[in-house]
């Protein structure tokens, strides 16, 4: 179970075990997801692992409460903070070294027609909040956070900090690498960082 698919779809269960240390129930929950996900790449495998499918349904779905669906591409190093009342929709997106927060909602958004939009494509690094809510078809940028109780409905630019509902710009931050290896971080809403230290 180390193989990728014809898509890059990674089925290393291991995968996001680090990013989940300290957390055994998560671990778990990662381990188990990735597992079924597996199952679920052919239809032999289905057929084969079936009994196991259900058992995921059963104690990480209803008991555990997070709805992660197996079709969902969901990219290495997953955190999950506290995922009971979580839902990750069947399209949804997420890049690598992501966190989501219990409550949190990843999914369509249902239009005026009675049709349902796409799913959010969601980024590298994002950081999601409890109780966060993000529908349709938008785009998540890399390097972003995502506030408790923030609602997007829109796309959201790199390296950005959005709260409220509807949510809104707190502000940009910017990670660049700087001599001898440290971080130099700006934030621009500080006005004591010059001009020149912003482009």
């Amino acid at each position: 179970m180390n193989s990728s698919d014809s898509n890059g779809v990674s089925y290393n269960i291991f995968q996001d075990w680090k990013a989940n240390s300290g957390n055994v129930n998560s671990q778990v929950i990662m381990i188990s997801y990735r597992i079924a996900k597996w199952a679920r790449n052919t239809t032999i495998l289905t057929i084969l692992f079936f009994w196991y499918l259900i058992l995921y349904k059963i104690f990480i779905e209803w008991i555990s409460g997070i709805q992660i669906s197996l079709f969902a591409k969901i990219g290495k190093d997953f955190r999950i903070e506290n995922g009971r009342g979580t839902f990750i929709d069947d399209e949804a997106e997420f890049g690598i070294n992501c966190t989501l927060r219990q409550l949190s909602v990843v999914g369509r958004k249902k239009l005026i027609d009675n049709t349902f939009s796409g799913a959010p494509k969601i980024g590298d690094n994002v950081d999601i909040g409890v109780s966060a809510i993000i529908i349709g078809n938008i785009q998540i940028g890399n390097n972003v956070t995502i506030g408790a109780g923030a609602v997007i409905t829109k796309n959201v630019s790199d390296n950005s900090v959005m709260v409220g509902n509807p949510a809104k710009l707190l502000k940009k931050v910017y990670d660049f690498p700087a001599i001898e290896d440290s971080e130099k971080k700006i934030d621009e809403n500080d006005e004591s960082v010059s001009l020149l230290d912003r482009v």
